[in-house]
């Protein structure tokens, strides 16, 4: 059954403007670096490419279609990421948003090419005993999607080296949580590293926990 949360409505693109400015104000994006997704039927609608959010109208964003075939519709271009954005979205049909930013904690390990280990139970809300990293290669490209989404293969989230950070959600405002949640997560293990040795988690006490967040979290739509 195909997955129909969402619709092309005024309603939806201004709910992803207002989750962009959101991500602003919490300070896990700078400036116009980060964009958002949503599935509406068979079409993504994206943030368009270098519009200040404060300036982001709902008739800005741009509609592609999820099987990318057709040109995008809308009278500016696609963010620059849309490619990752469709292929997270086709690779993944319990997903209805994708959130990619640069939060300063995630991309700091990017740019480390590092991966976030088992260092707190949190990481069971991106699907495993890791939050992986993402090889990488030019914003905006065919390869970079590619490995994005094969990082993100059994999970709900990535670092992206660097680069930033890219979570999926169920909805829009699950998406912007989690991807608050992976900001928190990089920051403790950065601080933890500062004071000490981290102690890691085994696989068996994550897979104690991934049972138990199944229907953790942010319970709005």
């Amino acid at each position: 059954m195909p997955n129909t949360l969402y619709q092309d409505t005024p309603d939806l693109r201004q709910a992803i403007i207002d989750a962009c400015r959101d991500m602003n104000r919490r300070g896990i994006n700078q400036g116009t670096s980060g964009n958002i997704s949503a599935r509406a039927g068979d079409r993504m609608i994206i943030t368009p490419s270098g519009v200040a959010y404060d300036r982001m109208t709902p008739d800005m964003l741009v509609s592609l279609p999820l099987d990318g075939k057709g040109a995008p519709e809308g009278p500016l271009p696609p963010s620059t990421e849309w490619q990752f954005h469709l292929a997270l979205l086709r690779a993944k049909p319990e997903m209805n948003a994708i959130v990619h930013a640069h939060p300063v904690h995630c991309t700091a390990l990017s740019i480390n090419r590092e991966e976030i280990p088992a260092c707190h139970y949190m990481i069971a809300l991106f699907g495993g005993n890791t939050v992986p990293l993402a090889g990488y290669a030019l914003f905006g490209s065919e390869e970079l999607a590619d490995n994005v989404v094969a990082a993100m293969r059994d999970r709900h989230g990535c670092l992206m080296a660097n680069h930033g950070a890219v979570v999926a959600g169920e909805t829009l405002d699950k998406g912007l949580w989690r991807l608050e949640e992976l900001e928190v997560l990089a920051r403790a293990y950065i601080l933890s590293r500062s004071i000490g040795t981290p102690h890691i988690l085994s696989d068996s006490e994550i897979d104690s926990v991934l049972g138990a967040v199944a229907n953790y979290g942010l319970k709005t739509a």
